[in-house]
């Protein structure tokens, strides 16, 4: 019995060390093939089994990234307002039923609720459009500014409140204000004494304005590739109106945080450190549904079902950044993924998710085209394609197109890419991303199956035409 254990034990160990080198290659070739800059974390039943760092926090002066390097989370900032929320109604403070005119009696829209305002179902229209209209763009605004723009334009709601779903930064932006508004506290102070102090994730922050390594200690400066010069360029050097005029407003986004202190905020929701059961079980269910493209909101999360399991997730921009904190529930696995460079971090965390569940996964390679004197109209025709990342798990319509014998795939959503051959059976994409396209044939060359392969996750097309 006891030789079984050691063995058992041993095998275990064994695996988990494959399982670190698989993560070292695939992260690897993420970063020399395709540029991956930023830091990664994986976590499952509560244990980091990885975590690494790739690239540099200044590209100016090659200062490289370490694990307690600080990156702007963009959106993930909107499950912290959630849970700002959340707090306030598990106190009896609020409730999902409170009008949002309760709190600000100005604005025009009565039939809209807190509920909607978390789910995405509010109708709200966009207020940083407002902002970007008729808002002095040598000032900073702030959510005051923003309310007042709606007080005063009167922007139409998109929908009736509560009959569609579309995603609403301003509603997290009302939602932070209403935080403030019930609280008597900026936003900033709440978050600190409620939320980042109480879980002791100290190199989390609410930033506003502009950012450096000189206001924010361990901040990891944030980038952008320039098509014309070929070259990354420093984020704010764009003046973007994310990192100048809008830059003040809080409840969507303006959090900076890092991979460790996002694992202790993922226990914490795994646990319902903060909340009730009954109330974190809310925040992390569905609530709310699209059917196309197919998604389902909690409270400030993302949920839903895929072939790995049931997920709840958040995914962010801003201007140098991309991040993607994702997990698991049924195998309690976490993936943080938080890149500078705006490398691809919610595609990344589908590659490292799969590694950890033992899943097919794809190692990222070299490309080479080769000549090809045509293409077969064979591969010509409609598909259905899946999202690789969990936020749309709906298949959505992507065409294979012929230019001038040179094969192009097209979709509705985006504009063309072209197919470079490096067989006469499998393509790469020509802008630069870690995909391809990889056909089956019978004898005679007739497509029985095609495959795209996303960031190493490979995925069955399916032929509606």
């Amino acid at each position: 019995m006891r030789q079984l254990l050691l063995l058992l034990l041993l095998s275990i160990e064994a695996s988990a060390q494959d399982n670190k080198l698989l993560f070292d290659s695939y992260m690897k070739a993420e970063s020399s093939l395709y540029g991956f800059n930023g830091n990664v974390l994986v976590s499952k039943n509560g244990s980091v089994i990885y975590q690494n760092s790739f690239g540099y926090a200044d590209y100016a002066t090659k200062t490289a990234l370490n694990k307690n390097s600080v990156f702007d989370c963009g959106s993930i900032a909107k499950e912290f307002t959630a849970m700002g929320i959340l707090l306030l109604k598990d106190k009896g403070l609020i409730s999902y039923s409170d009008s949002l005119r309760k709190f600000f009696p100005q604005l025009p829209y009565i039939n809209v609720i807190i509920q909607q305002l978390l789910t995405h179902t509010s109708g709200m229209p966009d207020g940083f459009a407002l902002v970007e209209k008729y808002f002095d763009h040598g000032k900073t605004a702030n959510n005051d500014d923003l309310i007042g723009l709606l007080e005063s334009k009167k922007p139409a709601l998109l929908f009736i409140p509560g009959k569609n779903v579309m995603y609403s930064g301003t509603a997290f932006n009302l939602l932070a204000s209403i935080i403030e508004k019930i609280s008597g506290q900026s936003y900033e102070t709440y978050m600190n004494e409620q939320v980042f102090k109480p879980l002791n994730m100290t190199h989390t922050h609410v930033a506003t304005g502009h950012r450096s390594v000189q206001n924010i200690p361990g901040y990891a400066n944030g980038y952008v590739y320039s098509d014309s010069l070929h070259k990354y360029l420093p984020a704010d050097s764009q003046q973007t109106g994310w990192t100048t005029y809008l830059a003040g407003i809080t409840g969507e986004g303006m959090i900076v945080t890092t991979t460790g202190d996002l694992f202790t905020w993922d226990r914490a929701l795994k646990n319902h450190t903060l909340l009730t059961e009954a109330t974190q079980q809310e925040m992390l269910s569905s609530q709310a549904e699209k059917k196309f493209p197919a998604v389902s909101f909690g409270y400030g999360m993302i949920v839903g079902k895929n072939e790995f399991g049931n997920y709840n997730f958040h995914n962010g921009y801003y201007p140098g950044y991309l991040s993607m904190h994702l997990h698991y529930m049924n195998d309690d696995l976490t993936v943080i993924v938080l890149s500078n460079n705006e490398s691809q971090a919610d595609f990344v965390a589908d590659g490292l998710a799969a590694i950890a569940l033992n899943k097919p996964i794809v190692l990222p390679s070299a490309h080479k085209e080769i000549t090809q004197n045509a293409i077969a109209d064979k591969y010509i025709g409609k598909y259905t394609m899946a999202l690789t990342r969990p936020p749309h798990m709906a298949v959505f319509p992507i065409e294979f197109v012929n230019k001038n014998e040179v094969l192009f795939i097209h979709s509705q959503y985006g504009p063309d890419v072209e197919l470079k051959p490096e067989s006469e059976k499998k393509f790469f994409f020509a802008n630069g991303t870690d995909q391809q396209i990889e056909f089956e044939t019978d004898t005679n060359g007739k497509p029985l199956k095609v495959w795209h392969i996303a960031w190493g996750v490979k995925k069955e097309l399916v032929k509606i035409e």
